[in-house]
């Protein structure tokens, strides 16, 4: 069972690799502009998650 969970396992190494890939695709000036996007998209991810669907039944 170890065996299906060790491909998932994210060490430290590869948090800086990826962080490395990040920074060499997008470039320092594009991350704070994707981290504020991919923020607010949770942001209204969590909102949308949060409405009732019969709320919006009683608006139509």
């Amino acid at each position: 069972m170890t065996a299906l969970f060790l491909p998932l396992a994210i060490g430290p190494w590869q948090i800086v690799l990826i962080v490395v890939i990040v920074l060499l695709l997008f470039g320092g000036r594009k991350i704070p502009e994707l981290m504020r996007g991919l923020g607010s998209g949770i942001k209204e991810f969590k909102e949308a998650s949060k409405e009732d669907p019969n709320d919006k039944k009683l608006e139509e």
